[in-house]
């Protein structure tokens, strides 16, 4: 660098020799994209969390709203595995529902996002698939939580009212 300088202020003697790294420009080039990329991973576990809260509210309300009904079908020879496949069906149908409703708007919103970079990747059907089974499993374990519990209730609990 000191003969490049050198030889700089040879022929430029007025101007002052600053340089930069190519790399160091690329980095301040993506460095918003990084912090896009940290905030994102942030806000997608908090909003995770949030849903599983939500989910597991909802999943102990249905069973408690339909403890009656639970109880009825122990009485009559329901397996805890029934019951409890039962009550996590319900809210496997509307997770998937709204799977495939975000899937076509997360790839239209994300191939007009990848079109403002010159070199770009294509987007692939195994992401979409891996997300898809982790969402069902996280839906499961959230609400079979509440679903056992619901199934291994006494029905004599529920339906002492009756």
């Amino acid at each position: 660098m000191a003969s490049i300088g050198a030889v700089y202020k040879k022929y430029n003697n007025g101007i002052p020799f600053e340089y930069r790294f190519l790399d160091e420009d690329y980095q301040k080039l993506y460095a918003s994209e990084q912090r896009v990329s940290v905030l994102s991973q942030w806000f997608a576990g908090i909003a995770i969390l949030i849903s599983c809260l939500g989910l597991f509210g909802l999943a102990a309300f249905t069973a408690q709203k339909r403890q009656k009904e639970i109880g009825i079908r122990k009485v009559v020879g329901a397996s805890v595995s029934n019951i409890a496949t039962m009550l996590s069906a319900d809210f496997l149908k509307l997770v998937l529902i709204a799977f495939f409703i975000t899937v076509p708007v997360s790839i239209w919103v994300l191939d007009k996002w990848l079109q403002s970079f010159s070199y770009r990747i294509h987007i692939n059907a195994t992401i979409f698939l891996i997300t898809g089974g982790a969402i069902v499993l996280i839906t499961l374990i959230t609400v079979s939580f509440q679903a056992i519990k619901a199934a291994l209730m006494n029905p004599v609990k529920s339906l002492k009212t009756e």
